[in-house]
């Protein structure tokens, strides 16, 4: 029996779903569901106009489960993908498409760059490091931690030398995850951070970043608390994932265990007003204590 590259796989679905869009119809999938009849004509529709729009994690699609409320409660404990069946060898279609979905997501995050539109509306310059490009990027991980010399001229240029803090957004693997979260994100810990009487250098976005750029950022602002907020390594659970470094005092040498993180930062994990205010008052700690990562006990 021949089997189907994966290129010519996707050509297939990439077709199926052309025709679906080009229609005025909705598109449907019948699903069997636990506890209906196995007659096609008795099976439960489901209608979405974007597979993403569908939870993995609230549906079933073992056919006639022995115990149906135990793999519930599992799915409820994990994003993984548990309990979605299959016919014969292969996915069923919703869990596949809903794959296939999820791993173009991820790619995109990696791929597509932070609109200016939102730098704009966020009030944030832009700086570069080194790279050239995404493809350099993605190739040379050391070229991200080190800023080029016409971003240093305009960090002197445009921020505040020596703040208590220092806020910098670095684009990483995922810029969707900036997107996604720096608007709440960033207003709580600005507040926290007011809250707190700590005085804030002016934030700004570094791209092509890796989280060590902190270290060379540092070495010209000279800020005793350095906060980066960066886009995680997609996976096929989200694409949105934001973690927050904290810092004390790093310089050139730095080692990642001097560096506090909070991770996880998006709707489904740790939501980002909950962690802006939270990073607040970890950099207070931070401050008080004049040392972060395993250097301290927060």
């Amino acid at each position: 029996m021949a089997l189907f590259k994966d290129e010519q796989i996707e050509d297939i679905v990439q077709k199926v779903m052309a025709r679906l869009n080009n229609k005025d119809t909705v598109p449907k999938v019948k699903q069997h569901t636990p506890g209906e009849s196995n007659n096609p004509d008795d099976n439960k529709t489901i209608e979405f106009t974007d597979i993403t729009e569908y939870s993995l994690f609230e549906e079933t699609f073992i056919k006639d489960p022995i115990d149906q409320d135990y793999i519930s409660r599992l799915k409820r404990l994990t994003p993984a993908r548990i309990g979605l069946g299959r016919t014969g060898p292969r996915y069923l279609t919703i869990p596949w498409l809903r794959f296939k979905a999820d791993h173009a997501s991820a790619m995109d995050a990696v791929f597509s760059d932070v609109s200016k539109e939102f730098l704009d509306k966020m009030d944030l310059f832009t700086v570069k490091t080194v790279v050239r490009d995404k493809d350099e990027y993605l190739t040379r991980p050391d070229l991200g931690k080190v800023l080029s010399e016409e971003a240093k001229e305009e960090i002197r240029k445009q921020c505040q030398l020596k703040p208590q803090v220092q806020i910098i957004v670095v684009d990483g693997l995922s810029t969707k995850a900036i997107e996604a979260n720096v608007p709440d994100f960033l207003p709580a810990l600005l507040e926290g951070l007011k809250a707190q009487n700590m005085e804030v250098g002016k934030p700004f976005f570094i791209k092509f970043g890796r989280v060590p750029v902190m270290d060379d950022v540092n070495e010209v602002i000279q800020a005793d608390v350095v906060v980066e907020l960066v886009g995680e390594r997609p996976g096929l659970g989200t694409a949105t994932s934001m973690s927050a470094y904290l810092c004390w005092q790093p310089r050139r040498g730095t080692v990642e265990s001097d560096r506090t993180v909070v991770s996880n930062i998006h709707e489904s994990g740790m939501p980002p007003i909950e962690a802006g205010a939270h990073v607040a008052s970890l950099v207070k700690k931070i401050y008080d204590k004049k040392g972060s990562g395993i250097n301290v006990s927060l």
